[in-house]
């Protein structure tokens, strides 16, 4: 059978065990929110060699601030959070046993394959050290493996949440992430405006919470039927407006993602733009909602949807490892173009694009083999309370070295 007949029976295949109830067009937004983490990594993110081979990140948009806009597409955490309060709700309403067993399971999915990368890198890291890569690019690497995992601990939080967001939703509807938004914005003036001075730095961090719960509350409003097209075209019409305002009267930073050297970042801990952003994105998403059904109805384009989905924690944990993977050796070469060499010029760009095929067949390359902790039973079984106890002391070590704890 060749390569083509075969790609066709796995899509039907996937097509024939989809359950008719299976809501595509959801499954498909939270594919292209999770394509987006990898891609932006892998565009907005660099390296500089210093003279002893060493590799130190460094971002094109610290050279590039045109390529702002660039981050206004690949930052879709608020359709990843708006689609995750979606599907929450409908798990939580089909829950068969107590709310604590349900979020338990749903922490355990999490969690799993967070508690692999940190363990797994922490038994490479030595024997890398002991190979000749040097400390200071394993501090690099390690802060990108930790760097997108910190969305798992938000998301947990998040999600432990559901019952009292289903509970606002049913009172409130759509509005009741108003005071999410409101509770952003206050911080905000505080940490931006007139008495920014006196403003502790600690202030800045109340944002987290309200900050990414406001897209899962939109997305549990819209679960229970509670936003229809109307909010949706409110939601993007006035998150654009915000966004807008935001950028050309508040000259809020551009870039979605932080910049190193530059003093103000959007995203850690988000800020106002960041909501603005989502607003419009999850009113875009709940508007082309059906259009998306329709598209995803085709057994060849719903069959990747499927595999990404089936793969998300991993492609969220590993694609940092699979660009760590090409970038370690190429550091051996010297300043190789698009991967090692100072992301300062349109040719770095250019090349990068280049390599991003070669990071995505070895982020598969990695997911055979790591996908084992994604797929494992959510009950634990098959892994002994020992085994648990070490990986999770590995894990907890691999944190420490990677916030320079040790």
């Amino acid at each position: 059978m060749g390569a083509r007949a075969l790609l066709s029976a796995t899509a039907d295949r996937i097509e024939r065990q989809t359950p008719a109830h299976r809501d595509r067009a959801v499954d498909g937004l939270r594919a292209l929110a999770l394509l987006a983490v990898p891609t932006g990594h892998w565009l907005l993110g660099g390296f500089t060699l210093d003279s002893d081979g060493a590799l130190h990140n460094a971002s094109p948009l610290s050279a590039f601030g045109g390529l702002a806009p660039a981050s206004w597409v690949l930052q879709m955490l608020g359709v990843f959070f708006l689609v995750g309060g979606y599907a929450s709700v409908l798990s939580y309403h089909r829950r068969e046993g107590s709310t604590g067993a349900w979020l338990k399971g749903r922490i355990v999915r999490l969690g799993r394959p967070v508690l692999g990368v940190t363990a797994v890198w922490a038994l490479a890291a030595p024997v890398l050290y002991a190979a000749g890569v040097p400390e200071v690019t394993l501090r690099t690497g390690a802060k990108l493996v930790v760097q997108p995992l910190w969305f798992v601990g938000v998301y947990a939080v998040v999600t432990a949440l559901t019952p009292y967001c289903v509970r606002a939703a049913r009172r409130l509807g759509g509005w009741a992430a108003a005071p999410l938004l409101g509770a952003v914005a206050v911080v905000d003036f505080l940490r931006y405006g007139p008495f920014a001075d006196a403003v502790p730095g600690w202030v800045a961090l109340v944002n987290i919470l309200p900050g990414w719960l406001f897209a899962y509350q939109l997305g549990v409003a819209w679960g229970e039927r509670r936003i229809g097209r109307r909010g949706a075209w409110l939601l993007l019409a006035g998150g654009a407006v915000l966004f807008a305002a935001l950028l050309l009267v508040f000259h809020y930073p551009a870039s979605m993602v932080g910049v190193p050297g530059e003093a103000r970042t959007n995203s850690h801990p988000p800020s106002l733009l960041v909501l603005a952003l989502a607003a419009a994105q999850s009113g875009a998403a709940i508007l082309l909602r059906d259009r998306l059904a329709r598209v995803l109805a085709r057994p060849a384009l719903w069959a990747p949807v499927v595999v990404i989905n089936l793969c998300a924690m991993t492609i969220l944990c590993w694609h940092q490892t699979a660009l760590l993977a090409a970038a370690v050796p190429g550091s051996f070469v010297g300043e190789v173009a698009g991967l090692t060499a100072a992301p300062d010029s349109p040719g770095w760009i250019a090349v990068r694009l280049v390599w991003l095929p070669v990071f995505a067949a070895l982020l598969v390359g990695i997911a055979r083999h790591a996908r084992r902790f994604e797929a494992a039973p959510v009950d634990g079984r098959g892994a002994s309370a020992l085994r648990r106890t070490v990986a999770g002391l590995l894990a907890a070590g691999f944190a420490v070295f990677a916030l320079g704890l040790a």
